[in-house]
């Protein structure tokens, strides 16, 4: 086996562990602790300490309504629940219809200067009282249990923060980013698994949750908030636990344009976030934290992407010494493998533009977005060109 047989096989490797490998890794390891320790036990004695719903919003004014009053019907004692809402720099009056709740409890702290969703996250932050604080968009819906599933888990004194689950209407499942649900499935069990084996690594800025103590100003160019402050929190000695049935629920994206302009902005954030967390990759520090975040987080966000265009290369140049006809060949039958997903991820681009729909072909497509979101996304964190105001992806119907 010469040098290039052996690159291949490592990015190769590399690639089907970020996205697949980990996962059945991770199976294991959960199957085993519960050989060993048993299964986590839920917790079902409700607990109701006073929680803080906190919404940092950006000209949200079409669902304003919908989701204050989604708000005042979760299943909680109302009595313990506060509404704060941080709306700098809206201007197409959502601070007004906010002020129409007033009476209600609902909290508006409003600023015409717009900095950012960190910026009213570390403001904002300083008119909550209460031991919890829930962040939430303001474009999502709550499940009607979500806030006394997230409380029940803040129970154990080892829980710094509790993430919820991110869903995806299903009437967008016909589209090539009706695929992003079928992603957030798969996230959405990897979560669970890495929950078990001792903490997830990251929270979903749709639904999370932390002790409020335990809160520190983030920097004010930060990209990924949510991802930023739950790792924090872990890396403080406490874990972040997850529970699917405490979910926010929303449209995907309206098309693939709009999911590659959300992806670009993740794969920036993730860039920076793994700079700044930097210690967090010392394994023998964070030890099973350190393990978790890099096989699912910083792979995925670094090697794994950069990797495949290599993978494609090196196979093709493999296949060829091998014979291209050779179709007994391991690395003849692989190139045609990737040539045949290229393909489907370059049909898939087609449909959708031309709103036809085979869902067999946008899965590919939908892993090469994600894929090239990230070089973009480097890009951007590179110049400098990544602005930490909202750009929100404009969401299916």
């Amino acid at each position: 086996m010469n040098y290039i047989e052996i690159i291949f096989w490592v990015l190769l490797f590399i690639v089907f562990y970020a996205y697949i490998g980990y996962g059945i890794l991770l199976f294991i390891l959960v199957k085993f602790k519960r050989l060993f320790y048993g299964k986590t036990k839920e917790v079902n004695e409700n607990y109701e300490p006073e929680v803080t719903l906190f919404v940092a919003a950006y000209n949200e004014k079409d669902y304003v309504n919908a989701k204050v009053e989604n708000s005042f019907s979760l299943e909680y004692n109302q009595k313990k629940v506060r509404q704060v809402w941080v709306t700098d720099g809206s201007d197409d009056g959502t601070p007004e219809i906010l002020k129409k709740y007033s009476d209600k409890g609902v909290e508006v702290y409003h600023e015409d200067a717009r900095g950012g969703k960190i910026g009213a996250m570390n403001r904002g932050m300083k008119f909550v009282k209460s031991p919890i604080v829930i962040f939430s968009d303001g474009n999502t819906m709550l499940g009607k249990e979500s806030i006394q599933r997230i409380v029940n888990l803040f129970k154990d004194p080892k829980v710094g923060c509790v993430s919820g689950e991110k869903r995806i209407f299903k009437k967008d499942a016909d589209s090539a980013v009706g695929s992003e649900g079928i992603y957030w499935k798969y996230e959405s069990k990897l979560k669970k698994w890495d929950a078990e084996l001792y903490s997830v690594v990251g929270a979903a800025g749709e639904l999370f949750a932390i002790r409020t103590e335990l809160f520190r100003e983030v920097e004010k160019d930060t990209l990924l908030d949510d991802f930023i402050i739950s790792l924090r929190v872990a890396m403080d000695g406490y874990t972040i636990q997850y529970d699917p049935e405490a979910y926010a629920i929303e449209s995907s994206s309206a098309n693939v344009k709009e999911e590659l302009k959300r992806k670009i902005r993740i794969a920036a954030g993730g860039i920076q976030s793994i700079i700044r967390l930097s210690p967090l990759l010392n394994i023998f520090k964070y030890k099973t934290l350190s393990f978790q975040y890099i096989s699912h987080r910083v792979l995925r966000w670094t090697i794994a992407p950069i990797a495949l265009p290599f993978i494609f290369i090196f196979n093709l140049f493999l296949a060829l010494d091998a014979g291209i006809t050779s179709f007994t060949n391991i690395y003849t039958l692989l190139c045609y493998a990737q040539i045949v997903f290229y393909i489907f991820a370059m049909l898939g681009w087609i449909l959708e533009n031309k709103k036809i729909s085979i869902k067999i072909l946008f899965i590919p497509y939908y892993f090469f977005v994600m894929n090239y979101a990230v070089y973009l996304g480097f890009q951007r964190f590179l110049k400098g060109q990544q602005s930490v105001n909202w750009e929100r992806a404009k969401r299916g119907s």
